[in-house]
């Protein structure tokens, strides 16, 4: 049975706020009229009419850094389907999603994110993927459109992980003696809780296999990650391939950037809309209802007449008539 998340019971207490801006001449329709329409939308028109409208809103900045990563909404799980899988692009200075592509596997991220490429400007911006998107086919797609890459490396490219791997193994035990490389330290602190981040980034190409299959590649990067927590360590490895110069300044804010995107996109899907708890589950609604709530978290951010965090803002459009007409229709 489809869960009731009370757009009926909203559109009835404002009913006389909603004419305002329609007649509504019949009153608000029902959940199960509500929910049949929303499942009949067409996922692939809904999510363009979005991307034109994030792209037209987002302002054209230089070094702008996208990320691509996916989120699975577990609450679309139902005995005969997967749960909904959104693989979005991320724009990390406008704080706003670009573009997105609905799958119903993880694995299909492989081909969502050519198809998610192909629809943005990356003229001048740094494209970050995961693993799972370091293809030589979506490198290529990024640079033959202006853009440059950083890819993460792990064993889906068993050869190419391995000879990174191998390098900065060797560099280190030879304290870089005779490599020409870039290098930053990181410390942060609070909540007791001390991580270190440490970036190395180097031009130097001559052990990586078929180094020119990838087209742009220009540097290959390392960087490691140690947190105390509570006395506890922990650390972690992570090797890159990048098309950026071996910069580590740039190449740590592109790193960044990418870790960002759980805190700033998914971190508040699951705990500000509760996404994750969400069982719309009929048809397309799972992919719809992703696409507005990305829309709203847009319009929430891009509202600066006050200041706050997003679930204030949210809580202030839940009562304020004002200010919901504000963010909804201009006014």
């Amino acid at each position: 049975m489809e869960q009731k998340d009370g757009k009926e019971e909203f559109g009835n207490e404002k009913l006389e706020w909603l004419q305002n801006f329609r007649p509504f001449k019949n009153g608000i329709p029902s959940h199960d009229c509500i929910s049949y329409v929303i499942s009949r939308l067409s996922v692939k028109e809904f999510q363009e009419c979005f991307m034109s409208w994030s792209q037209s809103v987002a302002e054209k900045v230089g070094g702008e850094i996208i990320s691509i990563d996916g989120k699975t909404s577990r609450g679309s799980r139902s005995k005969t389907r997967n749960p909904l899988h959104m693989v979005s692009a991320w724009a990390c200075k406008n704080q706003l999603v670009l573009g997105q592509e609905a799958t119903d596997e993880k694995s299909n991220e492989i081909t969502a994110i050519p198809k998610i490429l192909k629809l943005l400007e990356l003229k001048g911006c740094i494209v970050t993927i995961d693993a799972m998107g370091c293809q030589r086919d979506i490198a290529k797609q990024i640079t033959d459109n202006g853009g440059d890459y950083v890819l993460s490396l792990k064993g889906n490219q068993g050869s190419l992980h391995e000879a990174v791997n191998d390098f900065f193994t060797i560099a280190e035990a030879k304290e870089y003696v005779g490599v020409k490389y870039d290098f930053l330290e990181e410390i942060d602190k609070g909540h007791g809780r001390v991580e270190t981040r440490r970036y190395w980034i180097t031009s130097h190409l001559e052990t990586i296999p078929k180094a020119e299959n990838w087209k742009g590649l220009t540097s290959i990067g390392m960087v490691e990650r140690i947190c105390w927590i509570n006395g506890k360590e922990t650390q972690e490895k992570r090797f890159f391939i990048c098309s950026i110069p071996a910069n580590a300044k740039s190449f740590a804010k592109a790193v960044r950037e990418h870790w960002g995107i759980e805190n700033k996109l998914h971190w508040r899907l699951d705990v500000i809309f509760r996404e994750d708890a969400n069982k719309i589950r009929k048809g397309n609604s799972p992919a719809i209802m992703t696409t507005i709530r990305h829309i709203c978290m847009g319009i929430f951010d891009l509202d600066t007449t006050i200041s706050g965090s997003l679930a204030k803002k949210r809580r202030k459009a839940t009562w304020s008539d004002d200010y919901r007409a504000k963010l909804v229709f201009g006014l």
